[in-house]
């Protein structure tokens, strides 16, 4: 049956803004970028992963009507718009420096939890996001 999962989508409202975010704060790299008419066919990936992207779609057409789209907007706004990332780091703590040192809003302080050391961010749109160093034997605790 299935044999992998290679591409997931966020909504975004701008995408020069998610290119500057994605890109230039967070690190990852432009995959594809075409104008397909209808829509810009946008997306990124972390590198040294070549087989997962991420689009950055702008809710409208073709899949969306106009009135469709603008809630779809107020919902991305509120952070409600229903995707989110997941990112692993070897180093939570430099990462976490670095992306403050960046300018990234972040929602969720670095805590140490039995999976390994996490915190959460968001994007200028309002997904959200958490970036994990996992632990090398996670063990969930013992009810």
């Amino acid at each position: 049956m299935l044999n992998a999962l290679t591409l997931s989508q966020i909504f975004v409202l701008d995408q020069q803004e998610a290119l500057d975010f994605y890109v230039g704060k967070l690190g990852m790299e432009v995959r594809n970028d075409f104008d397909l008419g209808y829509m810009r066919w946008l997306t990124v990936g972390v590198p040294g992963q070549p087989d997962r992207e991420v689009l950055l779609e702008v809710p409208g057409p073709p899949s969306m009507d106009d009135a469709t789209a603008r809630t779809a907007r107020e919902q991305v706004t509120k952070g409600a718009g229903g995707g989110w990332l997941g990112f692993v780091t070897d180093d939570a703590r430099k990462t976490h420096d670095e992306l403050v040192a960046k300018g990234v809003e972040i929602t969720d302080e670095l805590t140490e939890r039995f999976y390994g050391i996490d915190f959460g961010l968001r994007d200028p749109f309002g997904n959200a996001m958490r970036i994990v160093q996992m632990a090398p034997n996670p063990r969930p605790p013992v009810a």
